[in-house]
């Protein structure tokens, strides 16, 4: 089994979600959060924000940390256990631009429920839904601030 560590980010900006769409040769297809594995020398902080601007051009900051997701997958002759720390984050405008080299063909702000709807895989609707109660409570206490 291969042990591989992912970080990743819910964005945030006036109450919308960023979102991802990726097909890959019409045989992966959906829409996903950006996320993506840990450089050497990096921390889980600078991958999750690596990972936003590369995957969809978004400069964002990191406001909570939200917690971990686990899944694995086949791969030819072995298994992949990856882990995945998800951010709350936010930015400064809903400027999207999608990572045409990894097979994001479209990107863009949904509310919570579009987005919840769209995303492909369980354990990212968990994560969107812990990260926006987290962004709804900070909000009704006057501790979240949209960048502008």
């Amino acid at each position: 089994m291969i042990e591989a560590v992912s970080c990743g980010g819910i964005v945030i900006y006036r109450g919308k979600i960023l979102v991802l769409y990726k097909n890959y040769k019409n045989k992966y297809e959906g829409w996903v959060l950006p996320k993506g594995t840990v450089e050497e020398g990096e921390d889980y902080e600078e991958t999750a924000i690596r990972e936003v601007f590369e995957e969809a051009g978004v400069k964002a900051n990191i406001v909570k940390y939200i917690g971990k997701s686990k899944y694995s997958f086949n791969i030819p002759g072995d298994t992949v256990s990856k882990d995945v720390h998800w951010y709350l984050m936010n930015t400064d405008s809903y400027n999207s631009t999608p990572q045409k080299e990894e097979y994001f063909h479209d990107s863009g702000y949904y509310k919570y429920y579009e987005a919840y709807h769209l995303l492909k895989f369980p354990n990212e609707k968990q994560m969107l839904e812990k990260a926006y109660a987290t962004y709804l409570d900070m909000k009704e206490r006057h501790q979240w601030r949209d960048i502008s």
